[in-house]
């Protein structure tokens, strides 16, 4: 059985006491002559996410991402200023295509003072994997055999086979590290949290609140630049734009609808920051169907959509058009669908189904969801219908429904296509082909290419990065070509601060949560 680690010592109380009665004072002083305390720099945010679990080995969307990023370590992590993956907890690097090593930095504690060693890798990544918990990130690591831990200070992953995305998935909160003496080895831990990152969680209330406290004992490439963070959790766009305008709360996040923010960018009171996002949206094909297993179904249909036009339609300029599954900023990104379409073009969209063996206008069922999607969804849903109407050589019939039902009628094959949307669970390229490419992936449209999953094959195990990405391009085109999905936009997250806030570019995170290390004011 493992020891009980040590608790961290505070400094030496004696030398204290001496240094201390010793030498001018130069703190300022208060009333009653004692020692003035300095303005704590605590930031208020708001928020309308949902977080449905505090522990990093339970189903994790955009909110409890954020709360997680900001109280767990990871090993390596991705800052602003660098696309790949930098130690934060430890140093890492192959020592074979299949052997994975992490050295731990010296000193690393939790702030109830328990040591940070091996011991507690080696646990987080049992127990997430031991745990499956439905919605959870187990299925990141299928490629880990196993962790072992020579050392204290050393911790190895050992691989059932070369998977060159590890580093990115130790980057995500899904291989946040904790406290093995904390977390319980059976179940989750859903009221209370115990990281080593840049803030200690010391109040949760579920729906309501979250106080984050700088946590000192942090060593990493996150440190916090203020002294906590009060997070609240609101219900809708107009209650954000009601805290954040009226100087209630610095900083407000996640939950803007398009309207409320062109009223804040007209304002003089807030500073609106964006950056581009992860999150993408697409029409997916359903490959059972009759009418969209046809090619050149697909790609007359990508030969005639306007992206832009969708973007201003449905969204008001407030996302980008997207020409690929892969969106910029995410390694060997290729803007395939520009290349293999260029413009909408109904004659050359006209060819294509001639030689196909199409005559007269082809109907298409496309499907989509009115709440799960946000606002726009519908807008774009009948934008595209009056793009392909309007060349005469399709007729749309759309079908919207509310998400359970929505999701069964996908699973049913109800239509021959249907708005999807993802946002990546891991900073990687690779993230948003497996959803398409894969057999039984989330997307289960039945698309089947044996050159496709060759392709995913050798990317995913080629660890020089310049090859790797040269082979995520040629998968790029080979989607282009075969039309699985229609990619139309890629977000921006947006967030809303104080004219006096700083570094807000900084927090935002591509995957679309947000770090608060950075921000002070």
């Amino acid at each position: 059985m493992k020891a009980v680690k040590r608790r961290a010592v505070a400094g030496v109380l004696v030398g204290s006491l001496v240094l201390a009665g010793c030498g001018k004072n130069d703190h300022p002083v208060g009333q009653g002559g004692s020692p003035a305390v300095p303005k704590q720099m605590v930031l208020k945010v708001a928020t309308a996410d949902t977080v449905t679990s505090l522990d990093p080995a339970g189903p994790y969307e955009i909110g409890s991402r954020t709360l997680q990023a900001n109280v767990f370590q990871t090993l390596l992590t991705i800052t602003p200023d660098k696309p790949t993956p930098v130690p934060d907890a430890a140093d890492c690097q192959y020592d074979a295509p299949t052997i994975y090593t992490c050295s731990l930095k010296k000193g690393l504690t939790f702030p109830n003072g328990h040591e940070l060693t091996s011991s507690d890798v080696k646990f987080s990544f049992d127990r997430m994997l031991k745990l499956k918990t439905p919605g959870g990130p187990a299925g990141l690591f299928s490629s880990v055999a196993s962790v072992t831990t020579p050392d204290e200070l050393t911790a190895v992953f050992n691989l059932k086979k070369p998977d060159a995305r590890l580093p990115y998935l130790l980057t995500t909160t899904a291989a946040s590290i904790v406290d093995e003496q904390f977390y319980p080895t059976t179940k989750l831990l859903n009221d209370t949290a115990m990281g080593s990152g840049p803030y200690e969680l010391t109040s949760y209330k579920a729906g309501r609140q979250a106080v984050l406290t700088k946590f000192k004992g942090y060593r990493g490439a996150r440190g916090a630049l203020n002294d906590g963070v009060d997070l609240s959790f609101v219900r809708d766009s107009a209650a954000l734009t009601q805290a954040v305008s009226t100087g209630k709360v610095d900083l407000a996040l996640h939950g803007f609808g398009p309207s409320d923010l062109a009223k804040l960018r007209t304002g003089e009171t807030v500073q609106v920051v964006e950056a581009e996002s992860a999150e993408t949206r697409f029409f997916s094909f359903n490959f059972k169907s009759a009418i969209a297993r046809r090619p050149a179904v697909r790609r007359a249909v990508a030969q005639l959509v306007d992206r832009p036009a969708i973007v201003k339609k449905a969204y008001a300029d407030s996302v980008t058009p997207l020409y690929s599954v892969v969106p910029p900023g995410f390694g060997g990104h290729l803007d395939s669908f520009k290349t293999e379409y260029k413009e909408p073009n109904k004659a050359a969209a006209t060819a294509i189904l001639r030689e196909g063996g199409m005559i007269g206008a082809v109907t298409l069922t496309i499907g989509w969801t009115p709440t799960h999607y946000g606002p726009g969804a519908k807008a774009e849903a009948l934008e595209l219908k009056r793009q392909l109407d309007a060349s005469g050589l399709f007729k749309v019939n759309l079908r919207g429904l509310e998400w359970p039902q929505y999701q069964q009628q996908i699973r049913a094959g109800a239509f021959d296509a249907y708005l999807a949307g993802w946002t990546p669970e891991y900073p990687d390229s690779d993230d948003y082909l497996v959803p398409i490419v894969r057999e039984g992936a989330v997307f289960q449209n039945a698309y089947r290419s044996q050159t496709a999953n060759k392709l995913m094959d050798q990317e995913i195990a080629e660890q020089n990065q310049l090859d790797r990405e040269r082979l995520l391009e040629n998968l790029q085109g080979v989607l282009a070509h075969d039309v699985p999905a229609l990619p139309t936009w890629q977000g921006r997250l947006t967030v809303v601060a104080g004219r006096d806030v700083e570094n807000v570019g900084a927090t935002l995170n591509p995957l679309s949560f947000v770090y608060f290390s950075a921000l002070r004011k």
